[in-house]
């Protein structure tokens, strides 16, 4: 099963550690044969993913005679720690490497992405590649990788409850906060909804349905708007399902996205919000067959909350000695073609908006998730701050601060926005 891993992936990789900034360690070469290096992330399951890498890298190796390809697959867990060291060290660095979306802008700043604008932008198929994907790959206008795959969350809910409770599908969020409750009410044994207080990307779509962002660009860099007005109105909605009448505090201030996702496919909530990353999970659990999946609905009937767009990105790395074949290679393995066989390998959503619309033609479940993506999904902001915020538990200990009545909403936005502000500025 992949899903455990890629849930840690998609949940935005927190490489905290800084490499000098540099521009380019390669002394200029470009050379078109040899050995390129690449490394990827090693999943729970990764045959399926192999299988689709080898069979590019077999068709790369035809194409361009004298070189061979050295793909390496890394942990996830330790991925922080060895692409610090490809950063500081070029001669034993890879020439492609696969990385967490959330560290692009980190990445640029430590010197350790190529900018690939020109030759992303004349490749014939980015051009369908998904807004927010491609926003994941850039930084102050420029491009430093191609989008791999992308994932997204969305509510899952037990067919079963619903139907001996007669329970109509939510439609919108106040329908979705008193629904959950109403499966509390009649079943204590359940969460309506399971929440956690750890649950960044699970609460984010209440701010965001809201009005409220994490932060905005100003003055070139970004300052952290989590304390307006909107955004304090989305933390009240999300904070509010913490309690007896639906996710008791006590038992939910501390649980995460994987916790929550495992107490619904255990048959413990009667809804929750997942991502198609976690499909298979739930389809492996005792809820197999008595759950259906439906966008997470917004203010509004037919209104869909934005979702995270998370996932993972391919970059080349400033170093390289391959460049022009580097670049090649990247495109090959983030292909339409590739894309499309890592879905049916992996699960993995495309970032193609038409591999992905082909995707849910062939497996229905994909159909909420791709419609999410379409109705607009988020990112979190380009900074290399990012990596800082998240690995210091800003939004977490937000939340948890008001779930457990240490803090007011006000109070505790405000200092999480303090908070925020401070890794922004000495960011740069």
């Amino acid at each position: 099963m992949v899903a455990p891993t890629a849930a840690l992936v998609v949940a935005g990789l927190t490489a905290t550690a800084c490499a000098p900034e540099s521009s380019d360690n390669s002394g200029g070469k470009d050379e078109k044969s040899g050995t390129l290096r690449v490394w990827l992330f090693q999943e729970v399951d990764s045959g399926p993913k192999e299988k689709v890498v080898d069979g590019v890298v077999a068709a790369f190796e035809k194409a361009h005679k004298g070189t061979k390809v050295d793909v390496q697959y890394i942990p996830v867990e330790t991925r922080a720690e060895k692409i610090k060291a490809a950063f500081n060290d070029p001669k034993s660095a890879p020439d492609l490497i696969e990385y967490g979306n959330t560290d692009t802008a980190g990445y640029v700043k430590d010197g350790g992405l190529a900018d690939v604008t020109k030759e992303f932008t004349d490749w014939s198929e980015s051009k369908d590649t998904d807004p927010t994907a491609k926003q994941s790959v850039t930084v102050d206008g420029k491009i430093y990788g191609a989008p791999y795959f992308v994932g997204v969350r969305a509510l899952y809910y037990r067919t079963d409850v619903f139907k001996e409770l007669d329970l109509e599908v939510p439609k919108t969020q106040a329908e979705l906060m008193s629904t959950a409750k109403a499966i509390r009410a009649a079943k204590p044994d359940l969460y309506g909804l399971a929440v956690g207080g750890a649950y960044t990307y699970g609460a984010m779509p209440f701010i965001w349905s809201n009005g409220g962002e994490i932060a905005e660009g100003k003055g070139g860099s970004y300052a952290s708007t989590i304390d307006s007005a909107a955004a304090q109105k989305g933390i009240k909605a999300y904070t509010s399902l913490f309690g007896d009448d639906n996710c008791p505090a006590a038992k939910c201030a501390g649980m995460g996205g994987n916790d929550t996702v495992t107490a619904f496919a255990s048959g413990k909530a009667g809804m929750a919000i997942g991502g198609d990353f976690n499909h298979a999970a739930v389809e492996a659990g005792k809820v197999k067959g008595e759950f259906a999946v439906v966008p997470l609905p917004g203010l509004k009937s037919g209104e869909i909350a934005p979702a995270f767009a998370g996932g993972n990105n391919l970059g080349v790395l400033n170093s390289t000695s391959h460049r022009t074949l580097a670049v090649d290679l990247m495109e090959q393995l983030a292909s339409k073609k590739s894309q499309g066989a890592l879905f049916d390998g992996m699960g993995f959503l495309p970032t193609f908006t038409d591999v992905r619309q082909d995707a849910a033609k062939r497996e229905p479940y994909v159909a909420p998730f791709v419609k999410t993506l379409g109705a607009g999904a988020k990112f979190v902001p380009a900074s290399p701050a990012w990596s800082q915020i998240d690995a210091s538990l800003v939004l977490p200990t937000m939340f948890q601060e008001v779930v457990s009545g240490r803090k007011s909403v006000d109070a505790a936005s405000k200092d999480a926005a303090k908070k925020m502000n401070a890794a922004f500025s000495s960011a740069g």
